[in-house]
């Protein structure tokens, strides 16, 4: 329980609250658990609701007319998805999906309300994370504009590293659970195209390739090559 108290107060819902604030919200959460590939909700689906990852990771993503997902980005622990049909209420924008096994925690909008009436200062700490989400839409529009393919790649996988990288002896371990399929989905290119720029990278020595993951070996370059 003290574990989970932890993730929660790390996701902008909560870290915004007091002690008192948060053990009244904590009341209203529901746990949700998904094996790994399961949807949590679909684009279109009614939105009711705003989930916190406890453990895991969760994939949001969309679908072209012609079928083609795009990967919208890979959330992890104490990352929050869903509030836009909170200020919103419109069918959801995006599908999300579990890449590995997940733990969440839900609140309904009806519980949220009138708990946010009585405290703007959390309204606007949630809208200062929606703000954020803008800026990262924006950013990455501009890459898939200005950023050739292996700029892109690395500017992923150092995001990835930023949330669940790991510092090794040999290296930054960045167990991103991803396909091929999915990372090339993340930064909008063929999958021919990031693993030519994987390949590319490793023959560099600045990473390895390992299954759904990779080890940064030269960060340095990367962050270089992200630009």
């Amino acid at each position: 329980m003290d574990e989970v108290n932890e993730v929660l107060r790390k996701a902008p819902l909560f870290e915004a609250l007091d002690e008192e604030d948060t053990a009244g919200l904590r009341a209203s959460v529901s746990e949700v658990r998904l094996g790994r590939g399961q949807t949590l909700f679909s684009e279109g689906d009614e939105g009711d609701r705003l989930y916190v990852i406890l453990s895991g990771k969760v994939k949001l993503t969309r679908t072209a007319v012609d079928g083609r997902e795009n990967l919208l980005g890979v959330l992890g622990p104490s990352e929050m998805f869903g509030e836009l049909s909170l200020f919103d209420p419109r069918p959801r924008t995006a599908s999300a999906v579990a890449v590995t096994d997940s733990v969440l925690a839900g609140l309904g909008h009806d519980d949220l309300r009138p708990f946010l009436s009585s405290r703007p200062h959390v309204s606007l700490q949630l809208l200062k994370s929606l703000a954020a989400r803008l800026r990262r839409t924006n950013d990455v529009m501009a890459d898939l504009v200005f950023t050739d393919v292996p700029g892109r790649v690395a500017k992923a996988l150092l995001e990835l590293a930023d949330k669940f990288g790991k510092e090794g002896e040999d290296g930054l371990h960045v167990h991103h659970d991803l396909t091929q399929e999915e990372l090339a989905q993340l930064v909008g290119a063929s999958r021919e195209t990031v693993n030519k720029a994987l390949a590319e990278f490793a023959l560099r020595g600045w990473l390895r390739i390992e299954a759904k993951a990779v080890v940064l070996l030269d960060v340095e370059r990367m962050r270089r090559r992200a630009r």
